[in-house]
């Protein structure tokens, strides 16, 4: 019997197993599809396609621009002979492309007009700006750039291209949702961000390695090193596409530097050069700072409201074309251009600062072979020097206004050539000071004024955009790493110097434009620590409860702009329950009030009136004598007295029909809110009152909050937002200890040995008992965590000098009843 079954069951398992067969080969189908989906959503092919599409962007612009600059210096060789049919060629091709560049990025999308970093370092600490990562902003940038690159003007492409690079990210991001939804994660959507940031400077000049670390010190705060091997991935295989498609082009025999020299390796330095090198960093430093001063005035003035700025606002177009025909007749090379290598393109400056020939022994004397653009460097008439000062002091003011036309634009390149030309300065100065070498160990080495440019060109870029890793990008733009220790040490001094004058750049474009960010805290400033959230935070916070009325809530979406509103458990006890979108209770709002809502509970009975009357009309079937049309005789006009009465009649339905509404919205409204329908964010970010300054600043840094409420004991007391955080940052490190910031109170340290310390085990009971038992009592004797014979002592303080957590004093906070009124006066954007 048992051989039986076990025969049987075989058989059956069989038999269903073929029937299975057909059955599972869906399954086997639709498993085969979610791995190759699966496959095709993971991160390595998003970084490939990202690079890969940037490197044919960058490819490709570069071959146009270079084409365009090509084009720009024929027709001026073709007219030479004729002085003015060349000037005006010369003026007139930099200006329609310069106008060309401006009118198409006005009209398809204003928000691809500048560098684009300050708007991604906004970005990325979680502001959300519209339509800056859009398809039309990325056209907008990549064929303006295209054009201003062309023109031969003094802009730069490296900040343009991070826009670019991250704005392709943020589109493929999309197309990759398709197949995984990881991408449209918020989180994952910043290191997205983060990646196309690493890749736009990685593709922009061929230098990954570089290109990550100036991505992470000009765009993040705080880097998740999660991203590291995403951004060097996508950037490094975005430089080899960029470089392999150049020597497609035949513009390179192989994969080499962009800027390749030849500096001796054996003895690249000697150490008596090393101040002469600390000399370049201290003076890059001061010019850095004042390169960014003079950029912030002038886009200051422009904005200040005068008769000639609103001509200009008006008349958009008319700014870039004066700028323009300026810059383009002082670098015309028969005139005034002759003195400052004015025909010399911005790449073609490059590799003439970084050449191997000393330019004070060749003057007067016969051209070696191989010099190349140099020649222009060399005056007959005019020293070296004066032709490399002028060009230094005429190109910072062209550099510092050129880049505020409204154009895709950005400032490294022509701060790199800048720190150049200041580089060779010195550097021709050293080798005139030096003729015959530096003697070291009975061998004479000569002064290479090459090295001397590319330690200027790191240090002034490094001061204006507050980075060291400009360093590391030198070493891959001239693929030579001899100069290593001078160069870091110059970018070190360049920035120490630059970091106590002036903010960066970028930063200041964000302050210029009045963007949302939190400026970095000063190192050292013991203020930092002294400074708590209490001091700073607004006590009059908007809040709603399970109480408030449909009124009220109509009333606060109308007299404030808050993005977010804090709810709470009770006016009275202030128990902080969670917080709520403007745009959910938006909503809520309009449809407890909307006609759709008065329709389903009011129209019932007048639905079965019409209905009724419907059904009885329906019944009485017409005649024929009731069909039959009457003459045109027979019809009777309506008279003035009838049309009167229709009229009134009309009039007064509509009235009535009103005031019916407005009394249904009047009961309405004085009903509780329906919570059950609204979405609450159970676990809005909290602070209790003592948590000071500098952890403040980590947390929101770190999580990119825009506010955080502020609780004691899960009571809500206040709110601080960046707005707050930012004026007490810039009070606490502008002003040191000593002085009080103008809306925060220093503790006085020496009150910490006065106060006794009572450390009771009970500390923690009596505080819960008072909370309990407080009903009664002022609310001036609530020592939040105090010893009781402190707050007994104090009774007669006013409640902002009440002694708290800790064991200091808080000294009367300075203008509080000021910021709070400012608070409330103004539109407040959290």
């Amino acid at each position: 019997t048992r051989l039986l079954t076990e025969k049987q069951c075989k058989s059956n398992s069989g038999d269903s197993s073929i029937a299975k067969r057909g059955h599972n080969r869906p399954t086997c189908v639709a498993r085969i599809q979610r791995y190759i989906i699966t496959k095709l959503g993971e991160d390595w092919l998003f970084l490939v396609l990202l690079g890969l599409t940037m490197a044919l962007v960058s490819w490709s612009m570069d071959y146009a621009s270079a084409k365009s600059l090509q084009a720009y210096k024929w027709v001026h060789a073709e007219l030479k002979g004729n002085v003015a049919l060349q000037y005006l060629a010369w003026i007139t091709y930099p200006v329609i492309l310069i106008t060309f560049s401006s009118v198409f990025c006005n009209l398809v999308a204003p928000q691809s007009i500048g560098s684009g970093i300050p708007e991604l370092k906004t970005i990325l600490r979680g502001v959300v700006l519209k339509e800056y990562l859009t398809l039309k902003a990325f056209i907008a940038k990549v064929i303006g750039l295209t054009a201003a690159l062309g023109s031969g003007m003094p802009l730069g492409k490296e900040g343009p291209f991070v826009h670019i690079a991250s704005i392709c990210a943020a589109v493929l991001s999309k197309i990759m949702s398709i197949f995984t939804g990881v991408y449209e994660n918020s989180y994952s959507y910043t290191d997205i961000l983060t990646v196309g940031c690493a890749v736009g400077v990685g593709c922009c000049f061929g230098t990954p390695l570089g290109g990550v670390l100036f991505s992470i010190e000009v765009t993040s705060t705080y880097f998740a090193v999660r991203n590291y091997w995403r951004g060097y991935f996508a950037a490094t295989f975005s430089a080899f596409i960029f470089r392999v498609l150049s020597v497609w082009n035949k513009d390179a025999v192989t994969i080499t530097a962009l800027f390749r020299t030849n500096f001796r390796m054996d003895f690249p330095f000697d150490l008596q050069e090393l101040p002469a090198f600390a000399i370049i960093g201290i003076s890059c430093g001061f010019l850095g700072a004042f390169f960014v001063y003079l950029n912030r005035q002038v886009v200051l003035v422009m904005r200040r409201q005068t008769k000639l700025t609103r001509f200009l606002t008006k008349h958009r177009l008319i700014y870039p074309f004066v700028v323009t025909l300026v810059i383009a007749t002082f670098t015309f090379p028969p005139g005034f251009g002759q003195f400052m290598a004015g025909e010399l393109m911005p790449r073609e400056c490059i590799n003439s600062l970084f050449d191997n020939f000393t330019w004070t022994k060749i003057e007067g004397s016969v051209n070696p072979p191989g010099l190349g653009h140099s020649t222009v460097w060399l005056h007959p008439h005019v020293s070296v020097f004066l032709i490399l000062l002028l060009f230094f002091i005429m190109k910072f003011w062209m550099s510092a206004v050129s880049t505020t036309m409204p154009i895709p634009s950005g400032a490294f390149m022509p701060v790199f050539i800048l720190g150049a030309a200041f580089g060779r300065l010195v550097g021709e100065i050293m080798a005139t000071l030096f003729p015959n070498g530096i003697l070291f160990d009975g061998i004479i080495y000569r002064i290479l004024p090459g090295g001397y440019a590319v330690i200027g060109a790191a240090a002034m870029t490094g001061a204006v955009t507050h980075t060291v890793s400009t360093a590391v990008i030198c070493f891959e733009l001239t693929g030579q790493i001899s100069h290593i220790l001078p160069m870091m040490v110059a970018v070190i001094l360049a920035n120490m110097v630059a970091q106590g004058l002036q903010p960066s750049l970028y930063d200041s474009i964000i302050q210029v434009k009045k963007l949302p960010y939190l400026p970095e805290l000063g190192f050292g400033h013991i203020s930092k620590y002294n400074i708590f959230v209490e001091d700073i935070m607004v006590r009059k916070v908007k809040f709603l409860s399970p109480q408030s009325t449909y009124r009220e809530l109509t009333h606060l979406l109308q007299s404030t702009s808050l993005k977010t509103f804090p709810l709470v458990d009770s006016k009275e006890s202030m128990i902080l329950l969670g917080s709520i979108e403007r745009f959910e209770l938006q909503a809520a709002c309009d449809w407890w009030l909307s006609a759709e809502r008065r329709v389903f509970n009011q129209g019932q009975g007048s639905m079965v009136l019409s209905s009724t009357t419907f059904t009885h009309t329906s019944k009485t079937r017409p005649t024929a004598n009731s069909l039959v049309r009457p003459k045109p005789s027979s019809l009777t006009r309506p008279t003035a007295n009838s049309l009167f009465l229709l009229s009134v009649t009309s009039y007064y339905i509509i009235v009535h029909w009103l005031l019916q509404i407005k009394a249904w919205e009047e009961v309405e409204l004085v009903k509780p809110i329906n919570l059950e329908q609204i979405r609450v964010d159970p676990s809005p970010f909290q602070l209790v009152e003592r948590t000071s300054l500098h952890k403040t600043h980590t947390l929101f840094s770190l999580l990119g909050l825009s506010h955080a409420y502020v609780t004691s004991i899960g009571k809500l007391v206040g709110v601080v937002a960046l707005k707050e955080l930012q004026t007490a940052i810039e009070g606490s490190t502008r002003c040191g200890v000593r002085l009080r910031p103008p809306l925060a109170s220093f503790r006085d340290a020496s009150w910490k040995a006065k106060t006794p310390n009572h450390t009771s085990s009970t500390h923690e009971k009596d505080l819960w008992s008072e909370e309990q038992n407080r009903n009664g009592k002022d609310d001036s004797c609530r020592g939040n965590g105090t010893p009781s014979d402190i707050q007994c002592s104090q009774g007669s303080y006013p409640k902002e000098t009440l002694p708290s957590t800790s064991s200091s004093f808080s000294l009367p906070p300075l203008n509080r009843e000021e910021m709070t009124e400012e608070r409330e006066g103004e539109d407040e954007s959290i």
